[in-house]
């Protein structure tokens, strides 16, 4: 693996702290963006029209983070952009769900516009990663 690639790994290269936390932890963001989804969708009233907007907005939200385990420990370069690639489609998806949630529930709009920016940040994140992934 080349520098590149095993800084896109373990979440921008950075070394650890004198207490062994990484500066820049896209593993733990990820989960806590889970978090925040799940969180978020607790609060989201029970609907016709919300009754599938959560459980789509849960899936693609936290099954950004759980891709990146599963990047993290992928078994070669291909696979580790092949996962990648799938937590930068499901951070794209969460973004449309909040966006619907935007549209069934107004009065959640502004709690729904700060999920979407840090899935759109997360969604940017993996694009890169995914670019600077050379596979021979």
């Amino acid at each position: 693996m080349t520098n590149t690639d095993e800084q896109a790994q373990d979440g921008g290269g950075q070394r650890p702290d004198r207490k062994g936390r990484k500066p820049y932890d896209l593993e733990e963001r990820t989960a806590r963006f889970g978090e925040a989804v799940i969180a978020f969708a607790k609060r989201m009233p029970q609907t016709p029209v919300t009754a599938r907007i959560i459980p789509q907005l849960v899936g693609a939200g936290t099954s950004v983070g759980a891709n990146y385990a599963e990047a993290d420990d992928a078994e070669s370069k291909k696979d580790f952009r092949h996962k990648i690639g799938i937590c930068r489609k499901e951070a794209r998806e969460s973004k449309h769900w909040l966006r619907m949630v935007a549209a069934a529930v107004p009065e959640m709009k502004e709690d729904a516009r700060k999920l979407w920016r840090e899935a759109k940040e997360l969604h940017l994140i993996f694009v890169a990663i995914r670019r600077n992934t050379k596979v021979s």
